[in-house]
């Protein structure tokens, strides 16, 4: 019953809605048409000027609610000469918008149609499409420029002086590789990936293997001013390593190796200071949907000094050494295999 009353409901506020459309109408053609349509313009074009007043005020209010709920200063160099170019970006586009937006709205209020002016159409102008063409044209084409040569600089070979690390992605999880003292990571083979004791594949016979230290837990060490080149990669499915406090991500994907650089510069408890936050982390997020545990994909990055990384590493087991204990000793005391003599011997050889 409800179910009928909805529809009854619903096709008497169309029939209300179509019965005052008619008396509009007729009204219209009552009073005379042209009246009626110059009073609806005069008064649209005036609610033209509020809206684009109230709409400045809205634009005003969302950045006034927003900018403490930003991210904080960039905490790499590539970071820096991001923000810079999103500064500039947002400064050209802000320009255009307020200029384009306000020409825009003058015009549908300055030359409304009226009782003694009928509007007029403008078909076609060579000279005023190429302008408004090139100009845009040019201005983005610089932009992206600018663009391209930081992606280049972030994507590019690192510093001889970097460090190296590897970021693999896992469902749901990344595992971070740290090469040993010879600081170079060994080789890999996917055939041989066992989540029991080689989660990564890697080929034991590599003696660069041997040293090298594996990290499940996310948590990836970096020192302060010292560049880092992270190579990337998946075992499963895209995910992509997102690195947002220092304005950086890459695509990890399964069966390619993608790279980039950075020089963090503002260590964990420098940022805990300037943030004003004592449980403040750096975060790797994956930011690829990857699957239902998608969300809770996360990592830390813990920026230190070259001290605080030296006395870390130290204690680290190399992934070898964990992957293959050494076989267990028979305890002190404990009874021992018995020996065969010499004459049981001889009787079973005969």
């Amino acid at each position: 019953m409800s179910g009928l009353l909805t529809i009854a409901l619903i096709i008497l506020v169309f029939v209300i809605i179509y019965q005052i459309a008619k008396a509009s109408e007729y009204a219209t053609i009552l009073r005379g048409e042209e009246k009626i349509n110059a009073r609806v313009n005069r008064t649209m074009a005036w609610l033209l000027v509020v809206f684009f007043f109230l709409g400045l005020y809205g634009i005003w209010l969302c950045h006034d609610a927003l900018m403490d709920k930003m991210l904080p200063v960039s905490a790499s160099n590539h970071g820096v000469e991001y923000d810079n170019m999103l500064l500039v970006t947002l400064i050209v586009t802000g320009i255009v918008f307020f200029l384009t937006q306000t020409i825009l709205f003058w015009f549908a209020f300055r030359y409304q149609s009226t009782e003694k002016r009928s509007s007029f159409f403008y078909a076609h102008n060579n000279k005023l499409e190429l302008i408004w063409t090139t100009i845009p044209a040019i201005a983005m084409a610089c932009l992206v420029a600018v663009g391209l040569r930081n992606w280049g600089r972030m994507t590019g070979a690192a510093p001889s002086n970097a460090a190296v690390v590897e970021v693999v992605g896992k469902q749901f999880n990344w595992i971070i590789r740290y090469p040993g003292k010879d600081g170079v990571l060994g080789k890999k083979d996917f055939r041989k990936i066992n989540d029991a004791n080689n989660v990564l594949g890697l080929d034991w016979t590599d003696k660069d293997n041997l040293d090298d230290i594996v990290a499940q837990n996310g948590e990836l060490h970096l020192v302060v001013n010292k560049p880092v080149s992270l190579v990337i990669g998946s075992r499963d499915v895209i995910h992509d390593v997102g690195l947002a406090h220092f304005r950086m991500k890459m695509d990890a994907v399964p069966g390619i190796t993608t790279t980039m650089w950075f020089t963090p510069t503002i260590t964990t408890a420098k940022m805990k200071e300037i943030t004003g936050n004592k449980d403040f982390v750096y975060e790797i997020s994956c930011d690829q949907m990857c699957g239902k545990g998608h969300y809770s994909m996360r990592g830390t990055i813990i920026v230190e000094t070259q001290a605080e990384f030296d006395a870390w590493m130290a204690k680290q087991q190399t992934y070898y050494a964990s992957a293959n204990p050494p076989a267990a000793t028979p305890a002190e005391g404990a009874a021992q295999p018995e020996q065969k003599t010499d004459s049981v011997k001889a009787i079973t050889m005969k």
